[in-house]
């Protein structure tokens, strides 16, 4: 009977463990509209019947260029900040571990020996006596038991922090490979302004050369010869100011891999580039939610609340367990022997009576921490879902910038040609050159431009929908 009534006290005891004092969770709404913006900017988003969300999708599948894919494959192995998020999960699964701990006593095996020595004027017999004390045995220590929570709500509080870390760890991995994209089309996109620039200087300079050659032969003036000078001028300046922005380029492309991308992975210009995939926007309910850097303020959200159930139960009483079981004797040969069982067991009961307001404070302090996190959870949603409308608002439009960014270069293409043939024939001066091949210089530039910035949207498409981590 008695046995019975210690199992079933045991399986009490374990069942109150088990509770908190932490206030039920429920999920704060979500501050934004339920539908993406509307408007002039925007398109009327048409999902596909069988497309994943993009959370769900490999970033290899987003990424179709093998060049790029390789080069974010690098980052993904080299990067420093990926590296410090994966140690700082790391770090956190132990601290949670820790905290997991104390919900079980630690048992420790202990052996030990005393020899003392009394002097005979210290005991009964009058002569000196030593003393001899054996003991072996498995001991628990302050190990509290948790009636109220306490140790379960701060056990609950640790694992959020963990799987916040975790999602943090997303986030950071998301961010990496679309700013790894946008770094090697930057690249491209340079390297191809510098081809134009580099293009444009050698047929001014070549063209400076018969231009020269007029001017000598007295056939043309002065001022046709410097204002092909100065158009030569300005390709060098051009060529000089690219050749800068390339090598910096490589550099910041350099530093998001964590070491020299090989050069035969290098983009040769923006105009090879395969197309990314096109994805749908989906529903702000669907999409935000989903968003790892919005998971990880959730999961702040709920540790914070588990913390109050911390805080509550520091106003009841905690209960410590002490004991120990083995063996002792003042022989070593008779540690083991019948009769030489040995335990205590210290039970400690500490009743929170006076405590100036600490635990008041305490609660207040929890509370208000979990307030700020219900705001910054919020503030995580709003600013997702304004990353997606901005991307959204860009993404309605490029396709008409694209297409008469694209006519105008032809038109002044067409221009430049007409004007350098006219002036061959003596129709009219050098100045209606030199303004329609800057103008062209200019729209070439400016297609350069609206293709990065294309391709550009996308890749930012996929980090703000969420984009798949998986590698």
């Amino acid at each position: 009977m008695n046995v019975k009534n210690a199992v079933m006290a045991g399986a009490l005891i374990l069942f109150v463990s088990g509770c908190t004092m932490a206030p039920s969770y429920t999920r704060p709404d979500a501050p934004v509209t339920t539908n993406w913006p509307s408007g002039e900017a925007y398109k009327a988003e048409t999902a596909k019947p069988d497309q994943k969300p993009l959370s769900e999708v490999p970033w290899r599948e987003f990424f179709i260029e093998p060049r790029l894919q390789k080069v974010i494959e690098l980052a993904l192995d080299n990067n420093r900040d990926l590296r410090v998020a994966a140690l700082t999960i790391e770090k956190t699964r132990a601290q949670y571990q820790i905290q997991r701990a104390d919900l079980l006593p630690t048992v420790n095996g202990t052996a030990g020996a005393t020899i003392q020595r009394v002097p005979g004027d210290l005991n009964s017999s009058g002569h000196a006596v030593i003393n001899r004390q054996y003991n072996v045995g498995l001991g628990v220590s302050n190990y509290e038991l948790d009636l109220f929570g306490r140790v379960q709500s701060l056990k609950d509080q640790a694992l959020q922090q963990y799987l916040a870390t975790e999602q943090a760890r997303n986030s950071i991995q998301i961010s990496l490979v679309a700013e790894t994209a946008n770094a090697w089309l930057t690249l491209a996109a340079d390297r191809e302004r510098l081809k134009i620039a580099r293009d444009t200087l050698a047929s001014q300079q070549e063209y400076y050369q018969i231009m020269k050659h007029r001017f000598d032969a007295g056939i043309t003036t002065a001022l046709d010869l410097y204002q092909a000078q100065t158009a030569v001028d300005t390709a060098k300046l051009d060529s000089a100011r690219y050749t800068t922005l390339v090598a910096q380029d490589q550099n910041a492309l350099a530093l998001l891999v964590g070491k020299t991308v090989p050069a035969d992975l290098l983009p040769t210009e923006l105009g090879t580039v395969t197309a990314l995939q096109e994805v749908s926007a989906g529903l702000p309910s669907e999409v935000l939610l989903k968003r790892p850097d919005v998971l990880a303020a959730e999961l702040r959200l709920k540790g914070a609340n588990a913390n109050i159930g911390a805080a509550r139960a520091a106003f009841f009483p905690r209960i410590g367990l002490s004991a120990s079981f083995g063996t002792a004797s003042a022989k070593l040969t008779d540690l083991f022997q019948p009769g030489s069982v040995a335990w205590n067991f210290m039970p400690q009961v500490s009743v929170p009576l006076f405590d100036t307001g600490r635990n008041i404070a305490g609660l207040d302090v929890s509370k208000a921490d979990r307030d700020i996190a219900v705001v910054q959870y919020e503030k995580a949603i709003q600013t997702a879902f304004r990353e997606v409308a901005d991307t959204l608002a860009q993404r309605g439009t490029i396709n008409e910038q694209l297409a008469a960014q694209q006519s105008l270069t032809d038109a002044t293409t067409e221009s430049y040609r007409l004007s350098q043939a006219r002036y061959d024939r003596g129709v009219d001066n050098y100045l209606a050159v030199i303004v329609a091949q800057r103008s062209l210089y200019a729209a070439q530039q400016n297609l350069i431009t609206v293709r990065l910035a294309l391709l550009s949207n996308q890749t930012t498409t996929y980090k703000v929908l969420g984009g798949g981590v998986a590698k």
